[in-house]
C-alpha cells in the first residue's frame, strides 16, 4: 500500500457510486469529481490543500474505500481530517437498516429502496457550504446553480494542478469574505446573492457567527436562526437542514420537482401542494429524507447518469443497526434511525426532482413553516 493511501470501512450495505450522485446531483459539478468509479475532491486543509480520491474496492456487502491523498504527506493531522470529511460527505456510518426493514413491508417503498440499496445520505462538507449552495441555486435551474457554484470555485476556491488539469476546493467562508461584489456579479451572481453570500462568509471568518451551533438546535429553532441571515427564506433554510444538518426526516415539501416525481411514483392524480405531501408521507414521516434521496436517483438513472436494478436485500441491509446505539457523529460514529427517532420529535440529528422549483420541510411536527417570498429551483 501506497504511503499516502488508507482505508475506511463503510458501515454496510455501500454503493460509492449511488452515494456521490446523491451528492454532486449533476454531471457538470466540478467540486465534488466522479468519473464512474472514482470520487475526487479538493479539500482545503490548514496546511493546503489535499485532492483525495477515494475507490471503492469489494462488495455492497462487505466494501472497503480506498481513500489516496495527494497534496500533502499522509501524517495523522491530515489522515483525521480527510477521514472526517468523507464519513461527512458519504454518510459512511449511518445505519439504515431501520429503514431497510420498515420497507421491506411496504411493496412500493420496498422495490425503491431495493432498487438503490446502499445509498447512504450525503452531506455538504460544513453548514457554511450547504447556506451557499442554496443561496447560488435560488430562482434557477440546478444545473445552472451548479454551474454558477463551479466558476465560484474557480474563482475563489484553493486550487491544486496546472491548466486544464487544475481542480478546485469549494471556497472556505475567508476565501470568500475577500471576493467583490464586482467579481461576483462578473460570474453572474444578481446582485443580492452577491451581498448575502460576502456578508455571510465574513461573519463566519470574523467569528461573529458559529453555524456549528445549528447542529444541536431542533428543526423550529435552527430554521428561525437561519432566516435571520440576509438572503435566506423558508426554502434554504429548510434545505440546509436536510443536506447541511442531515436530518434525514425532511422531505421538501415545497420542491416541486420533488412533489411531482413523489406524485408519479404514487400514481396519485391531482398534484400535491406541501400540506398535501405532509399528509402523503405521514406514515413514512421519519423516512422522508430518505424518500426524497431515492427519488432523485430514480429520476438520475432515467437520465442515464447511472444504473441500478433492483436486487434482493441483503442480509446487512436487513439486519444491520439492530442494537446500535447512537454516539457522537464524526469519523468513528455510527448513527441509527432507532436511536434518532428517540430525540425530541421537533428536533434531533437526521442529512433534490430532476428540475425543481422550491424546497420546505415536512418533518413531522405538524408545523408549516412561514413561506418564503422567492420562488426556488433545486433538487
Amino acid at each position: 500500500m501506497s504511503s499516502n493511501t488508507f482505508f475506511l470501512a463503510p458501515l454496510p450495505p455501500f454503493r460509492l457510486d449511488l452515494t456521490v450522485w446523491t451528492l454532486r446531483r449533476r454531471p457538470d459539478n466540478a467540486v465534488d469529481r466522479w468519473d464512474g468509479q472514482t470520487y475526487r475532491r479538493l479539500l482545503p486543509l490548514p496546511g493546503g490543500p489535499v485532492d483525495v480520491a477515494v475507490t471503492q474496492v469489494g462488495p455492497s456487502e462487505a466494501s472497503k474505500l480506498r481513500v489516496t491523498v495527494e497534496g500533502q504527506p499522509l501524517r495523522s493531522p491530515v489522515k483525521v481530517a480527510v477521514s472526517s470529511a468523507l464519513h461527512r460527505l458519504l454518510g459512511l456510518t449511518l445505519d439504515l437498516g431501520p429503514f431497510y426493514r420498515f420497507a421491506a413491508r411496504e411493496p412500493l417503498l420496498g422495490e425503491l429502496a431495493q432498487r438503490f440499496q446502499g445509498m447512504k445520505p450525503p452531506r455538504f462538507a460544513n453548514v457554511f457550504e450547504g447556506v451557499i449552495n442554496a443561496i447560488a441555486c435560488q430562482q434557477f435551474t440546478l444545473t445552472v446553480g451548479i454551474r454558477l457554484l463551479n466558476g465560484l470555485a474557480t474563482a475563489c476556491g484553493a486550487a491544486m494542478g496546472e491548466g486544464d488539469a487544475t481542480v478546485h476546493a469549494f471556497p472556505r467562508p475567508e476565501d470568500l469574505a475577500t471576493m467583490s461584489p464586482s467579481l461576483l456579479r462578473e460570474l453572474k451572481f444578481s446582485q443580492q446573492k452577491g451581498r448575502a453570500m460576502i456578508e455571510l462568509a465574513r461573519s463566519v471568518s470574523e467569528g461573529s457567527l458559529n453555524l456549528d451551533e445549528l447542529e444541536s438546535l431542533p428543526d423550529d429553532a435552527a430554521l428561525a436562526r437561519l432566516q435571520h441571515l440576509r438572503g435566506v427564506g423558508r426554502w434554504t433554510a429548510e434545505y440546509v437542514l436536510l443536506r447541511g444538518l442531515g436530518r434525514i426526516h425532511v422531505f421538501p415539501g415545497d420542491d416541486v420537482g420533488a412533489r411531482n416525481s413523489l406524485q408519479k411514483w404514487l400514481g396519485l392524480r391531482e398534484p400535491l401542494d406541501y400540506d398535501g405531501v405532509a399528509r402523503t408521507l405521514i406514515r413514512w414521516q421519519r423516512f422522508g429524507g430518505l424518500i426524497y434521496f431515492h427519488l432523485l436517483l430514480d429520476r438520475l438513472a432515467d437520465a442515464g447518469c447511472l444504473q441500478a436494478e433492483p436486487l434482493p436485500w441483503s442480509e446487512s441491509a436487513l439486519d444491520a443497526g439492530t442494537d446500535t446505539k447512537a454516539t457522537t457523529a464524526g469519523a468513528n460514529s455510527t448513527r441509527s434511525l432507532e436511536a434518532e427517532r428517540a430525540m425530541p420529535k421537533d428536533g434531533g440529528m437526521s442529512h433534490d426532482s430532476f428540475e425543481a422549483s422550491g424546497s420546505s420541510l415536512s418533518s413531522g411536527t405538524g408545523k408549516s413553516p412561514k413561506p418564503s417570498k422567492r420562488r426556488l429551483i433545486f433538487w
